[in-house]
Protein backbone atom coordinates (compact mmCIF):
# COMPACT_ATOMS: atom_id res chain seq x y z
CA UNK A 1 0.00 0.00 0.00
CA UNK A 2 1.11 3.43 -1.01
CA UNK A 3 1.89 6.32 1.88
CA UNK A 4 -0.95 8.11 0.64
CA UNK A 5 -3.20 5.26 0.67
CA UNK A 6 -2.32 4.71 4.14
CA UNK A 7 -3.13 8.43 5.78
CA UNK A 8 -6.50 8.24 3.63
CA UNK A 9 -9.93 9.18 6.04
CA UNK A 10 -7.26 8.56 9.10
CA UNK A 11 -6.27 10.38 11.66
CA UNK A 12 -2.53 11.58 11.86
CA UNK A 13 -0.70 12.51 15.24
CA UNK A 14 1.96 14.94 16.05
CA UNK A 15 4.17 14.07 18.69
CA UNK A 16 6.46 16.81 19.38
CA UNK A 17 7.94 18.77 22.02
CA UNK A 18 10.29 21.99 22.37
CA UNK A 19 13.84 21.06 23.74
CA UNK A 20 12.62 23.39 27.07
CA UNK A 21 10.02 21.11 27.96
CA UNK A 22 10.73 17.51 30.09
CA UNK A 23 8.69 15.34 27.33
CA UNK A 24 11.79 16.60 25.00
CA UNK A 25 13.79 13.59 26.04
CA UNK A 26 14.35 11.25 23.62
CA UNK A 27 12.45 7.74 25.87
CA UNK A 28 9.64 10.42 26.20
CA UNK A 29 9.34 11.09 22.68
CA UNK A 30 8.87 7.68 21.82
CA UNK A 31 6.70 6.20 24.59
CA UNK A 32 4.49 8.86 22.81
CA UNK A 33 4.75 7.73 20.15
CA UNK A 34 4.38 4.43 21.17
CA UNK A 35 1.01 5.65 22.97
CA UNK A 36 -0.81 6.81 20.45
CA UNK A 37 0.24 4.34 17.37
CA UNK A 38 -1.28 2.30 20.21
CA UNK A 39 -4.41 3.97 20.09
CA UNK A 40 -4.93 3.88 16.43
CA UNK A 41 -2.51 6.88 15.04
CA UNK A 42 -2.42 6.23 11.18
CA UNK A 43 0.55 8.06 11.09
CA UNK A 44 2.82 9.93 12.87
CA UNK A 45 4.23 14.19 12.32
CA UNK A 46 7.43 14.42 14.47
CA UNK A 47 10.13 17.09 14.42
CA UNK A 48 14.07 16.80 13.75
CA UNK A 49 16.35 14.14 12.75
CA UNK A 50 16.30 12.32 15.84
CA UNK A 51 12.52 11.61 16.34
CA UNK A 52 12.28 10.69 12.48
CA UNK A 53 14.79 7.71 12.82
CA UNK A 54 12.86 6.60 15.70
CA UNK A 55 9.85 6.32 14.58
CA UNK A 56 11.31 4.38 11.35
CA UNK A 57 12.79 1.77 13.71
CA UNK A 58 9.85 1.61 16.06
CA UNK A 59 6.80 1.68 13.27
CA UNK A 60 5.59 0.62 9.84
CA UNK A 61 3.50 3.23 9.43
CA UNK A 62 4.09 6.76 7.38
CA UNK A 63 5.96 8.83 8.96
CA UNK A 64 6.12 13.16 7.99
CA UNK A 65 9.63 15.02 8.96
CA UNK A 66 9.63 18.74 9.81
CA UNK A 67 12.88 20.41 11.16
CA UNK A 68 12.45 23.52 13.45
CA UNK A 69 14.66 26.08 15.44
CA UNK A 70 15.13 24.86 19.07
CA UNK A 71 13.53 28.04 20.57
CA UNK A 72 10.82 30.03 18.53
CA UNK A 73 11.88 33.63 17.38
CA UNK A 74 9.22 36.42 18.73
CA UNK A 75 8.19 37.38 15.54
CA UNK A 76 7.39 33.67 14.64
CA UNK A 77 4.25 35.26 12.81
CA UNK A 78 6.88 36.97 10.18
CA UNK A 79 9.29 34.02 9.23
CA UNK A 80 9.43 30.73 8.14
CA UNK A 81 10.74 28.17 10.18
CA UNK A 82 9.52 24.73 9.46
CA UNK A 83 11.42 22.72 6.68
CA UNK A 84 12.72 26.67 5.69
CA UNK A 85 15.70 25.09 3.49
CA UNK A 86 17.00 22.66 1.35
CA UNK A 87 19.42 21.60 3.86
CA UNK A 88 16.54 20.87 6.27
CA UNK A 89 14.57 18.63 4.03
CA UNK A 90 17.68 16.61 3.21
CA UNK A 91 18.61 15.69 6.64
CA UNK A 92 14.81 14.43 7.16
CA UNK A 93 14.77 12.60 3.74
CA UNK A 94 18.69 11.02 4.93
CA UNK A 95 16.62 10.08 8.25
CA UNK A 96 13.58 8.23 6.33
CA UNK A 97 10.64 10.47 6.94
CA UNK A 98 8.05 9.01 3.83
CA UNK A 99 6.65 12.80 3.87
CA UNK A 100 8.62 15.74 4.02
CA UNK A 101 6.23 18.88 5.57
CA UNK A 102 7.37 22.39 4.97
CA UNK A 103 6.17 25.98 5.44
CA UNK A 104 4.03 26.67 2.38
CA UNK A 105 3.54 30.10 2.81
CA UNK A 106 3.96 33.47 0.90
CA UNK A 107 6.57 34.79 3.80
CA UNK A 108 9.90 35.92 3.08
CA UNK A 109 12.75 32.93 2.83
CA UNK A 110 16.12 32.67 3.16
CA UNK A 111 18.59 31.30 0.95
CA UNK A 112 16.07 28.91 -0.54
CA UNK A 113 13.09 29.57 -2.06
CA UNK A 114 9.85 27.29 -2.15
CA UNK A 115 10.02 25.97 -5.37
CA UNK A 116 13.83 25.00 -5.45
CA UNK A 117 12.97 22.75 -1.88
CA UNK A 118 9.97 21.16 -3.04
CA UNK A 119 11.87 20.17 -6.27
CA UNK A 120 14.68 19.06 -4.64
CA UNK A 121 12.65 16.81 -2.08
CA UNK A 122 10.54 15.63 -5.39
CA UNK A 123 13.55 14.54 -6.51
CA UNK A 124 14.62 12.31 -3.76
CA UNK A 125 10.79 10.86 -4.15
CA UNK A 126 9.78 11.98 -1.21
CA UNK A 127 5.97 13.37 -0.95
CA UNK A 128 5.76 17.01 -0.03
CA UNK A 129 3.35 18.71 2.44
CA UNK A 130 2.73 22.50 2.38
CA UNK A 131 2.08 24.06 5.44
CA UNK A 132 -0.09 27.35 4.47
CA UNK A 133 -1.98 29.70 6.07
CA UNK A 134 -4.20 30.77 3.37
CA UNK A 135 -6.04 29.60 0.10
CA UNK A 136 -3.96 31.31 -2.22
CA UNK A 137 -0.91 29.66 -0.60
CA UNK A 138 -2.29 26.53 -0.83
CA UNK A 139 -3.09 26.79 -4.35
CA UNK A 140 0.48 28.34 -5.38
CA UNK A 141 2.12 25.18 -3.50
CA UNK A 142 0.10 22.86 -5.49
CA UNK A 143 1.06 24.61 -8.61
CA UNK A 144 4.84 24.27 -7.12
CA UNK A 145 4.49 20.74 -7.15
CA UNK A 146 2.89 19.64 -3.33
CA UNK A 147 1.54 16.99 -2.99
CA UNK A 148 -0.41 17.28 0.06
CA UNK A 149 -1.99 20.75 1.11
CA UNK A 150 -1.97 21.03 5.09
CA UNK A 151 -3.91 24.00 7.47
CA UNK A 152 -1.06 24.01 9.87
CA UNK A 153 -0.49 27.64 10.02
CA UNK A 154 -3.99 29.14 9.74
CA UNK A 155 -3.61 31.27 12.11
CA UNK A 156 -0.46 31.40 12.83
CA UNK A 157 1.14 34.11 10.16
CA UNK A 158 0.15 37.74 9.45
CA UNK A 159 -1.72 36.71 6.59
CA UNK A 160 -3.94 34.88 8.43
CA UNK A 161 -6.47 35.56 10.91
CA UNK A 162 -6.05 34.18 14.99
CA UNK A 163 -8.62 35.14 16.33
CA UNK A 164 -10.08 31.95 16.83
CA UNK A 165 -10.29 28.73 18.55
CA UNK A 166 -11.76 26.46 16.07
CA UNK A 167 -10.03 24.70 13.41
CA UNK A 168 -10.22 26.39 10.23
CA UNK A 169 -13.02 24.38 8.34
CA UNK A 170 -13.30 27.75 6.04
CA UNK A 171 -10.37 27.55 4.69
CA UNK A 172 -10.58 23.26 4.71
CA UNK A 173 -13.61 23.83 2.43
CA UNK A 174 -11.74 26.10 -0.16
CA UNK A 175 -8.88 24.03 -0.38
CA UNK A 176 -10.76 20.90 -1.27
CA UNK A 177 -12.71 22.64 -3.66
CA UNK A 178 -9.56 24.46 -5.44
CA UNK A 179 -6.78 21.85 -5.26
CA UNK A 180 -6.42 18.36 -6.92
CA UNK A 181 -4.87 16.93 -4.31
CA UNK A 182 -5.20 15.45 -0.74
CA UNK A 183 -5.62 18.33 1.26
CA UNK A 184 -5.27 17.79 5.87
CA UNK A 185 -6.79 19.82 8.28
CA UNK A 186 -4.86 20.47 11.17
CA UNK A 187 -4.64 23.18 13.75
CA UNK A 188 -6.82 23.84 17.20
CA UNK A 189 -8.64 20.61 16.80
CA UNK A 190 -9.65 19.41 20.35
CA UNK A 191 -13.05 17.27 19.81
CA UNK A 192 -13.61 14.39 17.86
CA UNK A 193 -16.86 16.35 16.42
CA UNK A 194 -14.34 18.25 14.97
CA UNK A 195 -12.81 15.16 13.05
CA UNK A 196 -15.87 14.17 11.59
CA UNK A 197 -16.92 17.59 10.66
CA UNK A 198 -13.63 17.83 8.50
CA UNK A 199 -14.34 14.20 6.84
CA UNK A 200 -17.40 15.60 6.08
CA UNK A 201 -15.98 18.70 4.50
CA UNK A 202 -13.72 16.45 2.36
CA UNK A 203 -10.34 16.41 4.43
CA UNK A 204 -8.09 14.06 3.41
CA UNK A 205 -6.48 13.17 6.65
CA UNK A 206 -6.62 14.89 10.16
CA UNK A 207 -3.75 15.47 12.55
CA UNK A 208 -4.22 16.06 15.76
CA UNK A 209 -1.63 17.26 18.33
CA UNK A 210 -1.99 19.50 21.09
CA UNK A 211 -5.01 17.40 22.33
CA UNK A 212 -3.15 14.72 22.57
CA UNK A 213 0.38 14.95 23.06
CA UNK A 214 0.70 18.27 25.00
CA UNK A 215 -0.42 17.71 28.13
CA UNK A 216 1.14 21.30 29.83
CA UNK A 217 -1.63 22.60 27.14
CA UNK A 218 -4.26 20.33 27.71
CA UNK A 219 -3.72 21.02 31.66
CA UNK A 220 -4.08 24.51 30.94
CA UNK A 221 -7.64 24.18 29.35
CA UNK A 222 -8.81 22.57 32.13
CA UNK A 223 -7.24 25.20 34.83
CA UNK A 224 -8.45 28.03 32.38
CA UNK A 225 -11.51 27.21 32.54
CA UNK A 226 -11.70 26.75 36.24
CA UNK A 227 -10.72 30.41 36.51
CA UNK A 228 -13.61 31.58 34.00
CA UNK A 229 -16.08 30.15 36.20
CA UNK A 230 -14.89 31.38 39.54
Amino acid sequence: MDILSQIKHKVIVSVQAMPSEPLYKEECMAAMMQSVVKGGAAALRVAGVRDVINAKKLFKIPVIGITKPEVIPPNWREIVYITPTIKDAKDLIQAGADIIALDGTSRPRGENNLKQIIKFIKINKKLVMADVSTLSEGIAARILGADIISTTLSGYTLESSENTTEPDFELLQGLVKAVDCPVVLEGRIWEPAQVDRAFEIGAYSVVIGSAITRPQLITKRFVNREKASS
